[in-house]
């Protein structure tokens, strides 16, 4: 017992918060080496500060509390090693695109806004039989939860034994930004009539009608001046948007770098502008 800590002072010590210490006792990263039945007050002992220095550290670049509680379990330090490389291509993946979106951004200014050019026009959308997921999702986790809601999708098509029956699209039900969460649907075209497994991921029509429709060319990242050229469009002609705006993925991420990326934007619209 001479070896124990309160928490205050390991705290101070490890240069964790009481309320991260109690946190990550609850996901089992740094369970305290005793706790006071009378009192629930926790005690930890001076050798536990090494782990949580790397605790500290892992958290500090951003590596899931999971992976860490993983980490730390292993005595192998080849898989430990491994663990850390594959979050250190996750860091160099996520330092690559955000050096990317600053690009971006620099091009936005120096044209006043406009990146590309962008030809708007009006053509019928055939209605669509499609296998879809709804998900909710907010502006930090979309990016993920559309990679994993397709997975799902190509999951459930794979188990029904059928084969998609045109290009991915991802139809946008609400407007999602840093302050608002919203709903996404993801869908693969399919066979009229196909039947699905029991799940999330249900067979419907996406309706068909007039949209209006551009193409963007780069980053999926980069495609937010698309919107606002075809909203902008719409205005102007007096014309009326009616429905959910989606993204239709023109070609695979995994055969062509992000600049050569193509995504139609559509937007249904009521009739036909001037």
């Amino acid at each position: 017992m001479d070896d124990l800590i309160g928490i205050g002072r390991f705290s101070r010590m490890s240069r964790l918060s009481i309320k991260a210490l109690r946190f990550y006792d609850e996901q089992g990263l740094l369970t305290p080496a005793w706790v006071d039945p009378a009192t629930g007050y926790r005690y930890y002992r001076r050798a536990q500060a090494g782990p949580a220095e790397a605790i500290r550290a892992l958290r500090a670049i951003d590596m899931p509390v999971g992976e860490i509680r993983d980490l730390l379990a292993d005595d192998d330090a080849e898989l430990t090693g491994k663990r850390l490389a594959a979050h250190r291509e996750r860091l160099r993946a996520r330092l690559a695109e955000q050096e990317r979106m600053l690009r971006f951004l620099e091009r936005l200014i120096d044209r006043g806004g406009n990146v590309m050019p962008y030809e708007v026009t009006v053509k019928q959308a055939a209605a669509v039989p499609v296998a879809g997921l709804t998900l909710h999702t907010g502006l930090a986790t979309i990016g993920a939860a559309i990679q994993q809601g397709f997975g799902t999708v190509v999951g459930a098509l794979g188990t029904a034994g059928v084969r998609p029956a045109g290009a991915p699209f991802v139809v946008y039900h609400d407007i999602i930004d840093e302050k608002t969460e919203g709903d996404v649907e993801i869908c693969i075209p399919v066979p009229a009539g196909t039947t699905l497994p029991d799940g999330p991921v249900r067979y419907h029509e996406i309706p068909g009608g007039p949209v209006a429709s551009t193409i963007h060319r780069g980053p999926y990242q980069e495609i937010s001046p698309a919107y606002h050229v075809i909203t902008a469009w719409i205005e102007e002609r007096g014309a009326k948007s009616h429905g959910a705006p989606r993204e239709i993925y023109l070609n695979d991420p995994q055969s062509v770098t992000p600049e050569e990326l193509l995504t139609e934007v559509q937007f249904p619209i009521d009739g036909t502008p001037a």
